[in-house]
């Protein structure tokens, strides 16, 4: 398909579990290319940083771990793309059009979702979430604060995503759930990135900050 052709502080925990036995598991993708972008002026999902499309660069990454992957947003990725039926509600809205995007097409499991504007995001670093051990969710924290918007969310999250939006909810609190082992702490993800590869743009300010050109 096209780009924009529509598909009809916590507790440590787990930090400790042996990643080298763990199986690839199937995974779906949903990438977040909304938002209104107020502080950057643009679009973030369209910027070319370092030569690249965010949203483009942000895909690559997604669709190398995931299958099927869609973009929820207006189709700056080139990957399958459809709108929220109320754009510029936020990320739960997003994720719960992502999620019911994927039971139409059949899929029912966990899904890899991220937002479009992590411009140093790696390969290992989402390799790492998406083979996290367990069924459930797969939420990395940085400096204290959980990562919703780059983490595995399981099928009962995408399930209590699409609940919750559909009856007016738009806090991603509590989303994905906290339960024992879901948790991807510093302990475990500073083996393969540094914390700057969760970090995400919102202003020029925060390109110069990472130092990237655009």
């Amino acid at each position: 398909m096209s780009a924009g052709q529509d598909m009809n502080t916590e507790q440590d925990m787990g930090t400790e579990q042996d990643m080298g036995t763990e199986q690839p598991r199937p995974l779906a993708g949903i990438l977040l290319t909304g938002g209104a972008s107020r502080r950057m002026g643009v679009a973030k999902a369209s910027m070319v940083v370092d030569g690249t499309i965010l949203a483009v660069r942000t895909a690559a990454l997604l669709a190398a771990l995931a299958d099927p992957v869609i973009e929820i947003g207006p189709g700056y990725s080139g990957l399958p793309a459809r709108m929220e039926r109320t754009p510029g509600e936020g990320p739960l809205v997003a994720i719960a059009a992502g999620a019911d995007t994927l039971a139409a097409a059949g899929w029912h499991g966990p899904a890899l979702v991220l937002a479009c504007d992590l411009p140093l995001l790696t390969a290992a670093a989402l390799d790492l979430i998406g083979r996290w051990p367990g069924d459930g969710g797969a939420v990395p924290v940085v400096a204290g604060r959980r990562q919703p918007l780059c983490a595995r969310w399981s099928t009962k999250d995408l399930s209590d995503a699409r609940r919750l939006a559909h009856t007016g909810q738009r806090s991603l609190r509590g989303l994905p759930r906290a339960v024992p082992g879901s948790v991807i702490d510093e302990r475990a993800w500073g083996s393969v990135c540094g914390a700057d590869v969760f970090a995400d743009v919102d202003a020029p300010a925060d390109l110069t900050r990472l130092g990237l050109g655009v």
